[in-house]
């Protein structure tokens, strides 16, 4: 796509154009430092080029979609064999059922699916079912779990709680991670009225022995779904995702991202007990439950029988776990050169690292970490301080990563010194995307 004088004009008018100038929070201005490119043109492999005519190394591949890369072949030459003979019929394709009996044999737990357009619309069904399973009304949520949905009764929980009324937002309740005592103690103060925990298997921090399966033992206990959402884990941490990690068997579960290798899937899945409630052979109160034009588009469903294909022939997640580990070490050996440890850290597991910037007081900063981003753009980085990886990243992407994290290094150390670190900033700090006013 090139850039021509109107693409120029709209990109410049975007925020009249769009609310927030883009269709996901997590990819607005507010997000980047202001010499990001404000759009993107194309991506290939583990590169894209953006709008302001340069070429990135890209580290956050559309919020870890692609986890084979930007533009694979063989998943496109799938999706456009499919274009030619269809995408969308009044009855089912046969790739629907293809794709459902691929994914109930691979993934633990998983008796039976349904497929959607987002990961917001498959965990809002999964509470919906256990709703109508259990007969109850509140939903518990993991505190430190950043995202899992932008229906009501997710984003009731959060500061930008605009619209959303009072009684909605109290029947979501919250335990921490890693805190057995606080989610048994959710189900003591509420008997008989929690429907499900929904929580993710891991995001940054290791389980402390026996919780997660702590975690589904309260809920058998209680009465609760267990719902585990694998958005993230899911295809990323193992083929067959964190339930198989840890040994876990919750009665839903929640998959999206790389699953489809950036063509839009979500997949909703679990025990036929509960699924089976919306479906239509069966005698109880029908849920209704994922009802799509689009959720089983044929396009997006054989990149995903191709995408798991790949993935399982090439052992695609061994290799994020053996690229994660270099990043680890060189970033880690980095940070030590500049003398930097008590205010950078690499967190998370190597398969899906973050990284965490503080000021000279020790707190973490978003100026700080806005002044490394920006360093990191300047130096050919889509970077947003963690890195999603993909089949495509490979040596030359870690090592020219690894100088441009040492120049950025630089530059921070620099700021962190001075007594006005602002100076070192151009344009606005990046926000978090929950707040209650711009």
């Amino acid at each position: 796509m090139k850039m021509n004088a109107k693409i120029q004009t709209l990109i410049k008018k975007r925020h009249s154009l769009i609310p927030g100038a883009a269709h996901t929070y997590s990819k607005g201005d507010d997000q980047f430092p202001s010499n990001a490119p404000p759009a993107i043109l194309r991506g290939k492999g583990c590169y894209v080029w953006g709008s302001d005519g340069k070429k990135y190394l890209d580290w956050c591949m559309s919020l870890w979609m692609m986890g084979l890369g930007h533009v694979n072949n063989e998943v496109n030459a799938a999706v456009k064999k499919q274009i030619d003979v269809g995408t969308n019929f009044q009855r089912p394709h046969p790739t629907e059922f293809l794709l459902a009996e691929k994914l109930i044999k691979l993934l633990p737990g998983v008796e039976m699916v349904k497929f959607a357009k987002a990961g917001s619309a498959v965990t809002t069904a999964a509470v919906k079912l256990a709703r109508a399973y259990t007969g109850r009304k509140y939903v518990a949520i993991c505190a430190e779990h950043s995202f899992f949905s932008y229906d009501d009764w997710f984003i009731g929980s959060t500061v930008a709680d605009a619209g959303i009324p009072e009684e909605i937002k109290e029947l979501t309740k919250k335990f921490h991670y890693n805190d057995l005592e606080s989610v048994e103690e959710l189900f003591k103060k509420y008997p008989n009225q929690i429907a499900c925990i929904i929580m993710e298997a891991v995001t940054t921090d290791e389980p402390k022995p026996g919780f997660l399966k702590g975690v589904e033992k309260l809920c058998k206990k209680y009465g609760a779904v267990f719902i585990l959402d694998e958005m993230i884990t899911g295809f990323r941490f193992d083929l067959r995702g964190a339930a198989k990690m840890y040994g876990l068997k919750p009665d839903l579960l929640t998959y999206g991202k790389c699953i489809a290798n950036g063509y839009s899937l979500a997949v909703l899945g679990g025990k036929k007990e509960i699924m089976e409630l919306g479906g239509i052979k069966h005698k109880k109160p029908k849920v209704f439950l994922l009802s799509s034009t689009h959720g089983a588009e044929a396009t997006a469903l054989v990149a995903a029988m191709k995408t798991l294909e790949i993935m399982e022939r090439d052992k695609v997640q061994e290799g994020f776990w053996k690229k994660g580990k270099k990043i680890r070490a060189g970033l880690e050996s980095l940070i030590q050169k500049h003398g930097l440890e008590k205010y950078i850290s690499v967190i998370g597991f190597d398969a899906n690292l973050f990284t965490v910037y503080r000021d000279k007081k020790g707190d973490v900063s978003p100026l700080m970490r806005t002044i490394m981003l920006q360093e990191m753009t300047k130096r050919g980085m889509l970077f947003r301080g963690y890195f999603a990886l993909s089949a495509s990243h490979g040596d030359k992407e870690i090592a020219q990563t690894m100088r441009a994290f040492d120049e950025s290094l630089g530059v921070y150390k620099q700021a962190l010194e001075s007594t006005n670190p602002t100076r070192f900033l151009k344009g606005d700090v990046c926000k978090g995307v929950f707040r209650k006013y711009n």
